[in-house]
């Protein structure tokens, strides 16, 4: 690292909200910037607000088996437009002072680069952002993610950063920093080719639980409810033997174990990427477990697959179905209830547990009863599967957002706080009792 080298610091900001954990949370595209950035010879660090296994946590910190685990919480007073939301809201990450303490330690930053995630966690940035200036108050700070790319007019008034980075931005952060600091950068190559990306620089954590994966990037369906059209427009994928290359490091030199799959559509044309991807991982022979927590495609799910799946080393699958049962919304099905149950044999014939198998299923869409949300736990139950409730989050830009706004009893139009799934803001009303009936039906809180 050349000794005049500008100093970039990269932040994952804190999250406020009613409830957070982490099951396989991580930054993924804040810390690719960060690997970028290093390879064009800035000076990185990395500071998670949301670190588990941060030195002044406590000493036991709970993680489970597969590298999942709490984020210290911390009680706020409740936003007031959730005056009719009994439920308790928090600051999820580590202490403010020990934010202040980490600034301090770390050299003077040149640049200052947050990442975003929900939309209506803005809070938490906001939070963020106002340490960041009161520590350092001559260091330009940019936004990108998830809610600078969904929601910027929003953005730019309710966080003000110095600069708005809205969507990918790979190809294109280096050429920014260099500007704005003053160092010459080399020509970045097109993301059209996902090899040409260094691995995430996930060694800047203080511990490496486990490592997500991104395969592929975009999804080709149009799902009313899902922003992925919206934050990748292209359908990339990486060569399988860089993938491999990128597991067998992290497991040799970090002794990573678990490994996360972040595809929006993993299983997609599955002949020219997802097979050739298995059949690759169960030749390795690593001793190690890959989990899904994105919703698989379930047509994609055949008998061969589910046993390529088993060898290579899955231990935990998430299959999309979304709704089932009586007394559904009207909603463009990825697949029949027929094509359910296949995949669901096909998964416990290929020696998967009943409880390694999850089904999301959304609850809180607009229109949607709750007779209709137990109908389709009891679908799912049926098959031998876990189900798995997902609350229903308005997003802007989405086909379903127009018919959310006109069902919310909230004006989501005029914050993104109104639209976080833990207040079913497409509901008449919040009510426990609703949540307590689909929390018991569905088995209790899934993980």
């Amino acid at each position: 690292m050349p000794p005049d080298a500008p100093h970039i610091l990269l932040v994952n900001p804190w999250i406020h909200d009613f409830a957070a954990y982490d099951f396989w949370a991580k930054p993924l595209g804040l810390l690719t910037l960060a690997a970028v950035l290093r390879r064009q010879g800035f000076l990185v660090t990395y500071i998670d607000c949301l670190d588990r296994f941060h030195p002044e946590a406590p000493a036991q910190n709970p993680t489970d088996r597969c590298g999942r685990g709490p984020y210290h919480k911390t009680r706020l007073p409740t936003p007031a437009v959730f005056s009719d939301v009994p439920r308790r809201y928090s600051r999820y990450g580590i202490l403010p002072g020990w934010l202040e303490q980490d600034l301090a330690a770390g050299p003077r930053p040149d640049l200052i680069l947050v990442g975003s995630m929900m939309t209506y966690w803005y809070p938490g940035v906001q939070e963020t952002m106002s340490v960041l200036r009161r520590v350092y108050p001559d260091a330009p700070i940019l936004l990108g993610g998830v809610y600078a790319t969904l929601c910027p007019e929003h953005a730019r008034s309710a966080v003000n950063p110095d600069r708005l980075l809205p969507g990918p931005m790979e190809e294109s952060i280096a050429q920014i920093a260099g500007e704005m600091t003053g160092w010459p950068v080399r020509g970045a190559k097109s993301l059209e080719d996902l090899d040409v990306l260094p691995p995430p620089a996930l060694d800047l954590q203080q511990t490496i639980g486990y490592v997500p994966l991104l395969t592929t990037r975009g999804c080709p369906y149009r799902c009313p409810y899902c922003a992925s059209f919206l934050l990748e427009k292209r359908r990339l994928r990486r060569s399988v033997e860089s993938v491999v290359e990128e597991i067998r490091r992290w497991h040799q030199d970090f002794q990573v174990i678990d490994f996360v799959f972040y595809d929006d559509a993993l299983l997609l044309d599955a002949e020219v990427h997802a097979i050739l991807l298995l059949t690759a991982l169960a030749e390795a022979g690593l001793p190690v477990r890959f989990h899904t927590p994105n919703a698989l495609h379930i047509r994609a799910v055949t008998e061969p697959l589910a046993r390529l799946m088993h060898r290579a080393g899955f231990a935990t699958l998430r299959l999309g179905l979304e709704t089932a049962g009586r007394g559904q919304p009207r909603m463009e099905q990825k697949a029949s209830e027929a094509e359910f149950h296949r995949a669901a044999a096909a998964l416990r014939h290929a020696g998967f547990s009943s409880e390694s198998i999850g089904v999301y299923l959304l609850a809180g869409l607009p229109g949607q009863s709750l007779e209709a949300v137990i109908a389709s736990i009891e679908a799912v139950r049926q098959a031998g599967v876990r189900p798995i409730p997902a609350y229903y989050s308005p997003i802007p830009g989405t086909d379903l957002w127009p018919e959310a706004r006109r069902c919310s009893r909230y004006d989501l139009d005029s914050d993104p706080l109104y639209t976080n799934n833990a207040v079913l803001p497409c509901w008449p009303v919040f009510s426990w009792p609703a949540v307590s009936k689909i929390k018991a039906a569905a088995g209790g809180p899934a993980n």
